[in-house]
């Protein structure tokens, strides 16, 4: 199998995460069991996972000329991510989160979260106009939405023109201009984002998967080749003119961070993807990566590696890829 070559156009954020019991009400002080920070954000996120899995990535982004740059540059580059193309800004520090995790009575664990972009949206046009000539060098261009919109558009317009695919993780929610919707190979929306750019609620229960189709076909309509939709806890959804495909999520025993899980999903779909799997195999490679990165703390701390992938899916005794494709893959 070949070993795809990923360019990441995307945001670094440091997160720093607080773990506590219950959040607080309005005007209400909660005291919280212990705080720790990692590396993190959308693009550095699935930079990171793809390349643990094997994937040649360079990542293009902006970071502060600051210590949590310095320490999201080398998390990177550890994970040997290409940062050749990762600026420094002068005027802007680097991005944090704010990261509230809430460890609920059943033991599981749910976050809410909060951005302050700093310098991520200090991207301009022309720090990135050399891809215009070195875009096409890539398999795959991957794209979120914590960066300036006209940079996806920009990038995908370069990607488009060389015949690069494109996906687009539609996360933060964020109306999409038709320019970049038109340039699309894949968009992979979580249900409450899906149901933003649609207006079709995909709602839990026995109509969910119906209900995902709908907006699965709305977004096809607008020109988009392939369209992703991930159901928490009810997997996710592939549709395009000639499939449907629904692939289950991946249980583990305890969800101890959600916080990347969708990131991990996303570059571990296209690294499979581009690898050479077919859309149900890397749909399921990625439910079991992402499952993995429940059930481990921090953002990029919790993304696996390939062999630990390959490792979990066979011990679920997962028949999707056969031993040959797995010796293939290391």
């Amino acid at each position: 199998m070949a070993k795809p070559r990923i360019l990441v156009v995307g945001s670094c954020v440091m997160d720093m995460i607080t773990h506590l019991k219950r959040v607080p009400n309005s005007g209400e002080t909660v005291l919280g069991d212990r705080f720790t920070t990692a590396p993190g954000g959308k693009g550095a996120n699935q930079a990171v996972q793809a390349a643990r899995l094997g994937a040649d990535v360079t990542m293009v982004g902006k970071v502060g000329r600051d210590a949590f740059g310095r320490e999201m540059r080398s998390s990177l580059e550890k994970a040997g991510v290409n940062t050749a193309h990762l600026m420094e800004c002068q005027e802007q520090s680097s991005a944090v989160g704010n990261i509230l995790l809430e460890t609920l009575e059943d033991g599981t664990s749910q976050n809410r979260i909060t951005v302050v972009s700093g310098a991520n949206m200090e991207i301009r046009p022309e720090e990135i106009a050399f891809l215009e000539q070195e875009i096409g060098q890539y398999d795959l261009v991957m794209l979120q939405l914590e960066i300036p919109m006209e940079i996806n558009v920009l990038t995908a317009d370069y990607a488009r023109k060389k015949g690069v695919p494109v996906m687009l993780n539609s996360a933060p929610s964020a109306p999409l201009p038709e320019e970049l919707i038109h340039h699309l190979t894949y968009i992979s929306p979580n249900e409450h984002e899906a149901a933003d750019l649609t207006g079709i609620t995909i709602r839990p229960g026995s109509g969910m998967l119906e209900d995902a189709r709908q907006a699965a076909a709305c977004l096809l309509e607008q020109g988009i080749e392939n369209v992703i939709i991930t159901l928490g806890a009810n997997g996710a959804v592939l549709m395009n003119k000639d499939e449907w495909i629904h692939v289950p999520c991946v249980e583990v025993p305890k969800v101890e961070d959600p916080t990347a899980a969708g990131d991990s999903f996303v570059a571990s779909f296209c690294t499979g993807r581009y690898t050479g799997m077919n859309h149900r195999q890397a749909l399921v490679f990625a439910s079991h990566a992402a499952a993995l990165t429940v059930s481990r703390l921090g953002a990029q701390p919790s993304l696996p590696d390939l062999g630990e992938v390959i490792k979990f899916m066979q011990e679920r005794n997962c028949t999707i890829l056969s031993g040959e494709d797995f010796n293939a893959l290391l």
